[in-house]
């Protein structure tokens, strides 16, 4: 039981690290169990838990920070979870869409020894194969200048870098529009009666909604 435990609270980490990143206005049980897909009151237990073991701090307003103890276990099981994503892909030749569930498997491999002489056999990636940083063994991490997709100005190139949900369905649906980390995109149109967008891609041209062209995170084409 304790195993599962321990995968339960590494995946809170994660999870309110990278809504953390998102910059959250409040980052509180509801909103975390609304991203993770549980009850509240569920989260709201575990979250004292971990506040217990000083992983994270609940301030008097009810919003939820990591500590940098959690900052630090969490920023682990990121760097784990990006590093087996480039092997699934680079050494195992799995497509990019289809490696999340499996690197959320391999993410709670105990063994800071094995994932550093992963880094090593991977030749010391920057970046997974979404185009998210990897945090070094110092809990250092590479920041991009992106942006959501939503706020590209009309008639602008731009270079896909990440994507900002990384689920197995968006990226599945992406891959089918031949949308990945370096492709080139053009905004064509933006239409104000559902806020949808048309984009230019390979010269061909999409439509797709505001919350897609929001998980779609770019930088100006150079």
């Amino acid at each position: 039981m304790s195993h599962f435990v321990h995968h339960y609270e590494e995946n809170y980490l994660k999870e309110l690290y990278k809504l953390g990143q998102k910059e959250i206005k409040k980052l509180n049980n509801i909103a975390l169990a609304k991203a993770m897909g549980l009850n509240p009151a569920t989260v709201l237990e575990m979250v004292r838990k971990l506040a217990e073991k000083k992983l994270v701090e609940i301030q008097t307003d009810k919003s939820i920070h990591l500590t940098d103890k959690g900052r630090k276990k969490a920023l682990l099981i990121v760097r784990k979870h990006r590093l087996w994503e480039v092997f699934l892909v680079n050494k195992l030749n799995y497509k990019w869409s289809e490696v999340h569930q499996l690197a959320e498997q391999l993410e709670h491999v105990d063994s800071d020894e094995l994932i550093n002489r992963l880094e090593e056999f991977l030749d010391f990636p920057a970046f997974d194969p979404h185009g998210d940083p990897i945090p070094d063994r110092n809990g250092k991490i590479k920041k991009h200048t992106s942006f959501a997709l939503s706020t590209a100005i009309k008639d602008k190139a731009y270079t896909v870098v990440s994507f900002a949900d990384t689920a197995d369905s968006f990226l599945d649906y992406l891959a089918a529009l031949n949308i990945e980390p370096g492709t080139k995109i053009k905004v064509v149109d933006h239409l104000e009666y559902d806020n949808s967008f048309t984009l230019a891609i390979n010269k061909k041209t999409v439509q797709v909604t505001e919350k897609v062209a929001r998980n779609i995170l770019v930088q100006q084409a150079i």
